[in-house]
C-alpha cells in the first residue's frame, strides 16, 4: 500500500512545491502519515496547507478503505529514510535500521551509512562492513548525533 499511496500523493506534495519524503499507513491505528520537506524547512503553516489538500484530493480518490487520520508531518531530526537516494544522500550519518527478516540472526542495526552499490545499503556496525539488499528492509531513520 505505501508505494501506491507514494504515487497518489506525490503529484500533489510536489505540486505545491514541497518534497515528499515519504509516506507510511499505520493499519493498527489507521494512520496515514505523509512527510514533507522543503527548503528553509518545514513550519505548521506548510504541514496545515498539505493536510488541506490531500484531504480533498484523497477523499476523492479513497485509497483507504474506512475512516483514518491523516498527519503530515516534517522528517524531523530523527528523518526516516525510504528510498535508496536517502541512503545515499544521507552518506556518513548514523542510522538504525530494521529488517523485515533476519540477516546472519539480526533484524536490528545501529550503524554508520556508506552508501548505495546497486540495490544494496552498505552499513559500518564497529568494524564490520554489511551489505543490506533494499528490498530487505523494512524501516530505516537517521540517529540524531549531538557534539558534547
Amino acid at each position: 500500500m505505501p508505494d501506491r499511496l507514494t504515487r497518489l500523493v506525490e503529484p500533489v506534495v510536489v505540486g505545491m512545491g514541497y518534497e515528499l519524503v515519504g509516506v507510511e499507513f499505520d493499519a493498527l491505528q489507521h494512520t496515514l502519515r505523509v512527510y514533507i520537506d522543503c527548503e528553509g524547512g518545514v513550519r505548521v503553516d506548510d504541514c496545515s496547507r498539505v493536510s488541506h489538500q490531500l484531504s480533498g484530493f484523497l477523499d476523492v480518490e479513497d485509497p483507504i478503505p474506512g475512516n483514518y487520520h491523516l498527519e503530515i508531518s516534517s522528517p524531523g531530526i530523527d528523518r526516516p529514510l525510504f528510498t535508496l537516494g536517502h541512503f545515499e544522500r544521507f552518506k556518513g550519518s548514523l542510522a538504525r535500521v530494521q529488517l523485515i527478516s533476519p540477516i546472519d540472526g539480526r533484524r536490528r542495526f545501529k550503524a554508520r551509512l556508506l552508501g548505495v552499490e546497486g540495490d544494496k545499503i552498505k552499513l559500518l556496525d564497529g568494524e564490520i562492513h554489511i551489505e543490506i539488499p533494499f528490498e530487505s528492509i523494512d524501516r530505516a531513520r537517521i540517529v540524531p548525533e549531538f557534539d558534547n
